[in-house]
């Protein structure tokens, strides 16, 4: 079977998280990195071959330490970011062409360095919908009613069965998702929100795999504390079996 690499993209410098002294991949919970929160999933999942992590430049030897005290084995490289979450895509995308790591039928997850609330069985599962169907993303239940606003009112309410939430990973074949990239980087095009995005307005269908609701991603202190809370929760739940 081929490989399936993953890209987590920690390019932010957490300007929405009041107070903090360092970009909100590296607070801590319990002692621990939100990034290496993240980067502990993707190293349990056994589908993952190879994890390359791009981080924001000014932060990338804080990473490198973080990383050679946890002893990753399955973490091939950490490089710099781009201006934009597209962009940093890119260079991790770049990173495994350049060292010829990918072949037509390779798998490539993309994931946030600030999600992560992951679990193994999501990662697999949107590998497994990548690699049999195409692009792929991971959603969540949509569990409030949705309304379209124009002028200061609704102006339409959506069907909530019929809406998910996006979350991550987004799963892709890797020659598939860089020559998207490689388009829009022709087009100019510099504005794509994820790689979701991109892949669906390039004409590929996105098809999906439902994750855990509690899979956020954390950008302000209200996240931060909602994270807080599963953490908390999971460990009463093994205290009280």
């Amino acid at each position: 079977m081929s490989k399936t690499y993953a890209v987590i993209f920690a390019g932010g410098v957490g300007s929405r998280m009041s107070g903090a002294d360092k970009p909100k991949q590296f607070l801590e919970l319990g002692g621990e990195a939100i990034i290496c929160h993240v980067i502990d999933k993707f190293e349990e999942a056994p589908c993952v071959d190879g994890i390359v992590i791009v981080c924001v430049e000014g932060w990338l030897d804080y990473l490198r330490d973080l990383l050679a005290q946890r002893g990753y084995h399955k973490v091939l490289a950490s490089i710099p970011g781009g201006e934009t979450g597209q962009e940093s895509i890119f260079n991790g995308l770049s990173y495994i062409k350049r060292n010829k790591l990918a072949d037509e039928d390779t798998v490539i997850l993309i994931h946030d360095g600030v999600r992560p609330l992951i679990d193994c069985e999501t990662i697999i599962a949107c590998a497994e919908s990548a690699r049999n169907c195409g692009s792929t993303a991971t959603v969540a239940p949509a569990t409030e009613t949705i309304v379209t606003v124009d002028g200061g009112k609704v102006v339409g309410v959506t069907d909530r069965a019929k809406c998910r939430l996006a979350r991550a990973p987004q799963g892709f074949i890797f020659n598939e998702l860089y020559g998207a990239h490689l388009r829009a980087l022709e087009e100019g095009r510099r504005d794509f929100i994820d790689s979701i995005s991109m892949m669906s307005e390039y004409g590929h269908e996105i098809f999906v795999v439902d994750g855990p609701e509690e899979n956020i991603k954390i950008t302000t202190p209200r996240d931060f504390l909602t994270f807080k809370g599963f953490v908390d929760l999971k460990e009463y739940e093994q205290i009280w079996r």
